[in-house]
């Protein structure tokens, strides 16, 4: 089968479009996936011509009611440059950090959803007993610490630490976070990461899972885990939510 290609743009205004329609979509998904508690989660998404500032949710705006024009741009002294709205001081410490040690991330992802911080709370790295897991195969860190809410940007420097060059960390009794060359995979591999853990819980309550041999945890992790995949199994996701909440596009 051949995939389509992503999208290519002529002009940085389209590109910024496109990323903040798709990092609207992402909201609209994790509120419809309940990935919401509060006002704590954030995504973000690199401006294409500002590399150094990002797109994040406001503040204390629900998940389910985020629209494009309702993101604020925040640059990496965590002042907002365009919006109405205040950031998330954990967003800053946190994403601020991860871009500035990964130029090639435009996305980043984190919340508290029930079964990533359930899974957090054991402190290790997800073991490939599915094939949907394998996309995280020696392609996840564990960030092994909790000091409380992340406030300080050193703290952040140290979840980016963590997190390397990989795909996704474990951030131990807190959540999930995931990255990708785009808004639609790093949203993809946070959907498919907190289902990961949700089935390792399940299996290791029920039994002693199979753990998928070496060998072939690797040919699946790039069978599954290439950026193109992450970014593919996003669209139908993005065509579902748009088609029931068109407004997020507003």
């Amino acid at each position: 089968m051949k995939l389509p290609p992503q999208m290519t743009f002529d002009r940085p205004e389209d590109e910024r479009l496109h990323r903040k329609q798709r990092l609207a979509a992402a909201f609209r998904l994790f509120s419809k996936f309940g990935f919401d508690e509060g006002v704590a989660g954030h995504i973000t998404a690199r401006d294409p011509e500002r590399t150094d500032h990002f797109w994040v949710n406001p503040f204390g705006m629900h998940f389910g009611h985020i629209t494009t024009s309702d993101l604020i741009l925040v640059n990496h002294q965590g002042e907002v440059v365009e919006g109405d709205s205040p950031v998330n001081a954990a967003a800053f410490a946190i994403h601020s950090q991860v871009h500035a040690a990964r130029p090639d991330v435009v996305a980043a992802a984190h919340a508290h959803s029930v079964y990533g911080k359930s899974w957090s709370s054991l402190g290790r790295t997800l073991d490939p007993i599915t094939q949907d897991v394998c996309a995280f195969y020696e392609d996840h860190a564990l960030f092994d610490d909790y000091t409380g809410v992340v406030l300080d940007v050193e703290e952040g420097k140290r979840i980016a630490h963590a997190l390397g060059g990989n795909k996704a960390a474990i951030l131990r009794n807190h959540g999930l976070m995931t990255v990708g060359h785009s808004v639609d995979e790093a949203a993809w591999w946070f959907i498919t990461m907190e289902r990961s853990c949700q089935a390792q819980l399940l299996a290791e309550a029920a039994g002693t899972p199979v753990l998928i041999d070496p060998e072939m945890a690797q040919l699946t992790a790039g069978q599954v885990g290439s950026h193109m995949a992450g970014w593919f199994s996003f669209q139908p996701l993005f065509d579902r939510i748009v088609r029931e909440q068109p407004d997020l596009l507003d």
